[in-house]
């Protein structure tokens, strides 16, 4: 399937199909404003007035005039001088989704670009042509230079780009798609690189992987509050309604539906001597509450970015004006929001990883979930796993916004950081993958120390898919590999599926 982009009006679900794989090209009703906007460029290029970046150097070098037979060699300079960025190279996933990006903020026609610009972009997007973006080199203030000249490089036939899994020179990459590079041709090049594509896409691609999160996370709490035989009184509806906060209410829900008709919930609720569980149990609708209601405020934001024009100058009815569009604030907020959110989901997590192990406050699950304790020692170094994550993420939540630094001789002299700040979320959902993994690998087991005791039907269909990846553990063995299939299990979201389990993001 192919599907539509609709500059200025796409959704993040449309987004999250890019991102999956899915194909997509620009509305053509929008090859007439950016039509209108490339012949307004060149004759700006043309014309005796200075005009920033189309008969002007950039930055620091704005006052130097280029005359209109330079143009031309004026933008393939500029892209070949700032592809300079270093580091592993972007996955193909959200290289695809800041082209898709770029195609969207082109085509709002403000940009100045040839209709031949968006094509080539549309082609390479659905043809696999995927460039090599270094992941490093951008402060997110004059657009992502860096990352976005390695785009850029591409089309005009340089750099390189993987195609058909492998990795080449650009123009070779090209001409085996049967794409041919162009020549860039006034703003064309500068239009290219100024922007928060590369930010933008980034930061998306973590939410859309944070949702996964959120989500498994709810599944993983409902294990472990089963496992130790937790209270289900704090879900009561009244409690989250007389509070108002939605993500609050709508976790909480989703709990109670998870959990309804578990005979191990029924087993205790008499003659119970605790009277409340610890904050991990009882508290998870708010934390992971509230987490899902940061997660839906960036979305917001980023929604509005990816239909934005962030390149500059811009071009109008009213002229071509200079501001500042490309200095990604908004995103670095949205970068640091995700942040703080997943930082939080894996804090509370963990601390129910603990719970289980712990034979003081699980009520009277083994030590460490394993049948014979002292002989084995079961999840007792998992647990410790998930702590050095919990504690990793914590650091690399500390927000990237605040930072700024001067640069270009000091014309630029406040910047964002939010290549930082999205780069890192990656690495922060590798971690709350694992940490949710383990949760869920001994929410199961404790679970099943439970028998005859049966925890809830849809509880009952997440083990089981577990089960069909980790066995149970019965006696010590290398655990690294069962981590690392909890692991992809989350996310990829089996768990949520196995369980039937609804929540809108």
């Amino acid at each position: 399937m192919t599907l539509v982009l609709e500059p200025g009006v796409c959704t993040l679900a449309t987004l999250e199909q890019i991102w999956q794989g899915e194909c997509a090209r620009l509305d053509p009703s929008a090859r007439g404003d950016v039509d209108v906007a490339a012949d307004r460029v060149l004759k700006a290029a043309q014309g005796d007035l200075p005009v920033y970046g189309v008969n002007t150097g950039f930055g620091k070098l704005a006052s130097v005039r280029i005359a209109p037979k330079d143009t031309k060699a004026l933008q393939r300079n500029l892209i070949l001088s700032h592809c300079c960025g270093v580091g592993t190279p972007l996955d193909a996933e959200t290289t695809r989704l800041m082209m898709a990006l770029k195609l969207l903020s082109l085509g709002r026609g403000a940009s100045g670009v040839r209709w031949e610009i968006c094509a080539l972009i549309e082609a390479m997007l659905n043809k696999r042509v995927i460039p090599v973006i270094p992941s490093q080199g951008s402060v997110g203030a004059s657009g992502d230079l860096a990352p976005l000249a390695h785009l850029a490089a591409v089309m005009i036939g340089e750099g390189e780009a993987f195609f058909n899994g492998e990795r080449q020179q650009g123009g070779t990459a090209l001409e085996q798609a049967g794409l041919s590079p162009v020549v860039l041709g006034p703003k064309e090049g500068l239009a290219l690189i100024n922007g928060t594509q590369f930010s933008t896409a980034c930061s998306l691609s973590a939410l859309f992987e944070a949702w996964r999160m959120v989500r498994t996370s709810v599944v993983t709490s409902c294990l472990s509050a089963d496992a130790i035989m937790g209270s289900t009184q704090p879900l009561h509806p009244e409690i989250h309604r007389l509070r108002g906060q939605p993500g609050q209410v709508d976790v909480a829900s989703a709990m109670v539906r998870l959990m309804e008709g578990s005979e191990i919930r029924e087993s205790h609720l008499e003659n119970d001597n605790r009277v409340q569980d610890p904050y991990c149990i009882r508290c998870q609708p708010q934390v992971a509450g509230a987490s899902l209601d940061l997660l839906r405020f960036a979305g917001r934001t980023l929604e509005i970015e990816a239909n934005a024009v962030t390149d500059n100058p811009l071009v109008t009815e009213d002229g071509i004006f200079s501001g500042g569009n490309f200095h990604a604030e908004p995103v670095a907020f949205a970068a640091d929001q995700i942040a703080l959110a997943l930082a939080e989901i894996g804090a509370i997590a963990q601390r129910r990883v603990a719970l289980m192990v712990d034979p003081a406050l699980s009520h009277d699950l083994p030590p460490f979930l394993t049948p014979e304790p002292g002989l084995n020692s079961g999840f007792m170094i998992a647990e410790v796993t998930t702590a050095a994550l919990m504690s990793e993420n914590k650091h690399l939540a500390n927000p990237c916004s605040t930072d700024s630094t001067p640069t270009s001789a000091n014309q630029e002299d406040h910047v964002s950081m939010a290549a930082h700040g999205a780069c890192r979320l990656k690495r922060m959902n590798d971690n709350l993958a694992v940490i949710l993994g383990i949760e869920a690998l001994c929410g199961a087991q404790g679970i099943e120390a439970r028998a005859p005791l049966k925890t809830s039907t849809p509880l009952q269909a997440a083990v089981a898919r577990l089960r069909t990846e980790v066995p149970a553990l019965t006696e010590d063995r290398f655990l690294a590999p069962d981590i690392e299939a909890a692991a992809a299990l989350v996310r990829d979201e089996k768990l949520v599926d196995a369980a039937g389990m609804e929540l809108h993001i």
